[in-house]
């Protein structure tokens, strides 16, 4: 049975996320937990941050992407977990590009 492109470019997140560690980076993961309606990445996409804001994967796009890399950076100097969550209900809605009436919540915590 072979990964479908999605699939393995998640599991490529998360070797990166080990190669990190191994190079001594301090590492968050935000992951996608919850979609309603018109959501750009599906449930359990990742984005895979390091404390200087580097980051590869994907939980959006547009702004959003920004503003969960911002917290992850917060989440690896506190150390403590978070969920995000972004949608048009939000005045940001617009900037952060969820114009489409999509709404996601993104669980992000340190990884050692």
């Amino acid at each position: 049975m072979s990964m479908s492109s999605a699939e393995s470019s998640q599991n490529d997140i998360l070797a990166i996320a080990q190669s990190w560690l191994g190079e001594g980076r301090d590492v968050a993961l935000a992951t996608v937990i919850e979609t309603w309606g018109s959501a750009p990445r599906p449930v359990g996409s990742h984005l895979v941050i390091d404390s200087g804001g580097a980051f590869m994967g994907s939980v959006s796009g547009g702004c959003v992407e920004g503003a969960v890399v911002t917290e992850a950076v917060d989440v690896i100097g506190s150390g403590k977990s978070k969920v995000l969550e972004f949608g048009v209900a939000d005045e940001t809605a617009w900037q952060v590009g969820l114009s489409c009436g999509g709404r996601i919540r993104v669980y992000v915590e340190k990884v050692s």
